[in-house]
């Protein structure tokens, strides 16, 4: 089964948004807020309500720049994210706040200091300041 999930690059004065998404600081790893999915709801509420939940910011979506594929052949597991680029429309104070207690920590960072710090996809730092159309990030396998 492919889980689908939504992302959203949140840029402020040449920053964006980077969250961790791992239980009790379980990695290093970084990404942009958002998360699964839910049906009978549109992709843009689904993201608006996914960094509400883990941020506490409030969000205007904008079009798609990325579509990546995430998999673990162990776990059985593959997720499809769809990455949009998003401004706040509230204040830009973080609460860190998810109800499920993944999101533990975020940073706003520059473009120079997210070529520095691990995250996913792999594509993100070429992607996420581009102006063309969106891009396909072909299927990565997942990093624990």
């Amino acid at each position: 089964m492919i889980r689908l999930a939504v992302r959203a690059a949140i840029l402020q004065a040449d920053r964006i948004l980077m969250v961790n998404a791992y239980p009790g600081h379980g990695s290093d790893l970084w990404c942009l807020p958002g998360g699964g999915v839910d049906p009978h709801a549109s992709l843009p509420d689904n993201l608006s309500r996914e960094v509400r939940e883990e941020t506490g910011l409030t969000i205007a979506v904008g079009a798609p720049f990325l579509v990546n594929e995430f998999h673990d052949p162990d776990r059985r597991f593959h997720q499809v994210e769809i990455h949009f680029r998003a401004t706040l429309t509230g204040s830009d104070r973080l609460t860190l706040a998810d109800p499920e207690g993944i999101v533990n920590r975020a940073r706003w960072v520059t473009r120079a200091e997210l070529t520095t710090l691990r995250h996913k996809p792999d594509s993100l730092a070429q992607t996420i300041w581009s102006t063309g159309q969106a891009d396909y990030d072909a299927l990565e396998r997942i990093i624990p």
